[in-house]
């Protein structure tokens, strides 16, 4: 068995090896992004660039104010693309996504207080219901978000459905 020290010096080695496409192994997530993708937050990370974006928005047919969109959710190594459902009703705004094995269904309050917790949430709904406002920080849009109709005083909730296991 390997020692603490050891252990923690090569997960340290593997955190800082550059990723595959920087030895000629691929292209950079960067340059994969997909036409159309509305850029809501870009930030350095380990290893390089993190981006959160949303494209593919369709409204649906039948339920107005009900969006299908694709997340992009891109690390320095890796992109992961998720469909998610968005709902723009003054009513009950909503979130659903997943992490693959659950889902999570997400009501939200524009115009409410916006946190660590609820700001990822807050930015793609804000994206795709008022794409105008894709990227702002929605902390600020609370004085729009009462202007268009959202009362602000909605309670957030989050329900987590889990998926089955494989």
């Amino acid at each position: 068995m390997l020692p603490t020290r050891t252990l923690l010096l090569v997960a340290l080695a593997a955190a800082l090896a550059p990723p595959s496409w920087a030895e000629g192994g691929g292209v950079r997530p960067e340059d994969a992004r997909p036409p159309g993708l509305l850029l809501l937050q870009e930030r350095p990370g380990l290893g390089g660039k993190q981006a959160i974006g949303i494209y593919g928005a369709v409204a649906d047919a039948k339920t107005p104010g009900l969006w299908r969109i694709k997340l992009w959710d891109e690390q320095p190594n890796d992109v992961k693309v998720r469909s998610e459902t968005i709902r723009c009703t003054p009513s009950a705004p909503m979130r659903v996504t997943s992490d693959g094995p659950n889902l999570y269904i997400r009501e939200l309050n524009p115009g409410g207080a916006i946190t660590t917790a609820n700001h990822i949430d807050h930015l793609v709904w804000w994206a795709t219901c008022f794409p105008e406002q894709a990227g702002k920080d929605p902390a600020g849009l609370g004085p729009l978000a009462r202007q268009l109709g959202y009362s602000g005083s909605l309670r957030e909730s989050e329900q987590i459905v889990p998926g089955r296991s494989r």
